[in-house]
């Protein structure tokens, strides 16, 4: 049976923007007026606001081919409230924007959506306004993201200090190879459409780079046991490169334990399948959207408590640099994208 396609055009943007939010519901106390007017009007009660925007360009940020719309619309705004999370802030607001071609259907942004509302649900956010146009190519998106903080309590990335531990939420590097079994795939079927894709005990992994997830969960763990982080950043490219901006931030150096690194079995299995170390799949591969965050020795036997925090080196002096300890004893000079010794190997 073949699938009913409404034309964007016979809908109108205001059409199409009343259809979009037809269902929207307000959840948030400050939410003074939503979308339906010249701009929202939200009410922090006496916190401070906090704000991010992210833009994601399909053939850019993401693949169609192998990304359902409607984990599309959920990672979009997760990613965003992912950087509210690493501000030690709560999300309540987000507005979204979309440009989008002819070969979109309103059923196919109806997907969109639906993961947005999705997500929107999950972190109890309200959607208060955004914008549809047209694009000559492709699918456009653009997300701001609004949260709240008690005055002056939100973390940087330029708190951190000398002895101070550096630990991670969750595990690393599992997105990224989630990435590449999808590449994979995806060459496999074009070179040959008969064969159908093998994702077979590839879901943890598959769903760590289509469905991520922000962790409001750590944040709220960290308020509860009255755990302030030195300093704080989302993993979106990778353990080093965003490891490396806290220390140039805080102007201090690190040392990095390799054996502590967190790396979640499945990822791990298949980065040797690939034969890539996982470890560089960890701190050079991106877009795990854990929370990277620096805390004061004496929180050391709280933040142990939870399974979910590794601790995985500690902050030094700048003059020290930033290095990686390797299971070997070796240490490397931490790079951007790996360290030196990895210069000659490309990503698979």
């Amino acid at each position: 049976m073949e699938q009913e396609r409404t034309e964007l055009s016979s809908l109108g943007e205001f059409g199409l923007i009343d259809h979009l939010t037809q269902n929207n519901e307000t959840v948030q106390a400050g939410t003074i007026l939503s979308v339906g007017d010249d701009a929202a009007v939200i009410d922090h009660f006496g916190k401070q606001t906090v704000i991010s925007t992210d833009m994601l360009i399909e053939g850019v940020h993401f693949d169609l081919m192998y990304t359902p719309l409607r984990h599309l619309g959920y990672k979009a705004v997760a990613v965003n409230l992912s950087d509210i999370c690493a501000m030690f802030a709560e999300p309540t607001h987000i507005t979204v924007s979309i440009a989008i071609s002819n070969r979109f259907s309103l059923e196919a942004i109806d997907e969109f959506y639906e993961g947005v509302y999705a997500a929107c649900s999950k972190y109890n956010v309200d959607l208060i306004g955004g914008d549809t146009t047209s694009s000559l190519k492709g699918f456009i998106i653009s997300i701001t993201a609004i949260g709240e903080v008690a005055p002056d309590k939100f973390v940087t990335r330029s708190g951190a200090k000398v002895n101070d531990l550096i630990c991670v939420s969750g595990d690393l590097g599992a997105a990224y190879m989630g990435l590449q079994i999808l590449e994979r795939e995806k060459r496999i079927f074009l070179e040959s459409p008969a064969v159908q894709p093998d994702l077979g005990n590839k879901a943890y992994i598959v769903g760590r780079i289509l469905k991520p997830e922000p962790r409001a969960d750590i944040v709220a763990w960290l308020k509860e046991n009255e755990i302030v982080p030195t300093a704080m950043i989302d993993i979106s490219d990778g353990l080093s490169s965003d490891l490396l901006h806290i220390c140039k931030q805080s102007e201090v150096g690190c040392v990095l334990y390799e054996e502590k690194i967190p790396i979640h079995t499945e990822a791990r299995d298949m980065a040797l399948e690939f034969n890539v170390p996982p470890t560089t799949c960890a701190l050079s591969g991106g877009e795990d959207y854990e929370l990277l965050f620096t805390v004061k020795q004496e929180e050391y036997e709280k933040i142990a408590r939870n399974e979910q925090i590794s601790v995985i080196g500690y902050i030094t002096d700048k003059a020290e640099k930033a290095h990686l300890l390797t299971k070997q004893g070796n240490k490397h000079i931490l790079q951007a994208q790996g360290w030196n010794a990895f210069d000659e190997q490309k990503k698979p």
